[in-house]
């Protein structure tokens, strides 16, 4: 199915950038690709989402395995007449998939992206991806609720 060959290649592209950060950077290094806004920063993160939860390890492996289970069974259920939704799912499971492997193997998330003109946290291809998944999914019930009133779709 198309849609875990998508989440595959998140989960690739999201290990080769941190294999990158983890090879050929120090940790702390920072690479400043636009003076003032935005830098790339070898950074690590024990914890979740802005760095809640932290050395949370095992909590976070078994969390992210019910959440990878159930985006695969929702994924084969709505495939076929959700296409939307099923590329956010796969940009949420390529994502889920490449943090879980961080901590299973390392206990903690190589993060990079840094956008100091905002002092917003330091991120990875993986948070990217489950943002994107998500804006995929309000998007989708937004324009459900604009055609029907409703959400139907999600009523199932």
């Amino acid at each position: 199915m198309i849609y875990y060959l998508i989440a595959f290649i998140v989960f690739m592209l999201d290990r080769f950038t941190k294999w990158l950060i983890v090879h050929d950077m120090t940790f702390g290094q920072s690479i400043p690709l636009w003076p003032g806004v935005f830098q790339i920063t070898s950074h690590r993160n024990r914890g979740a989402a802005f760095g809640i939860l932290q050395n949370q390890r095992t909590f976070f492996l078994i969390i992210t395995i019910v959440v990878i289970v159930g985006i695969a069974w929702y994924l084969r259920k709505v495939s076929r007449t959700s296409p939307v939704i099923a590329w956010a799912l796969a940009f949420i499971l390529g994502g889920a998939a490449g943090n879980f492997y961080d901590r299973l193997i390392t206990g903690e998330v190589v993060d990079f992206f840094d956008f100091t003109l905002i002092h917003f946290p330091i991120f990875n291809v993986a948070d990217s991806s489950i943002v994107v998944g998500v804006c995929l999914f309000i998007i989708d019930a937004l324009r459900e609720i604009s055609r029907d009133g409703r959400m139907k779709k999600y009523e199932q």
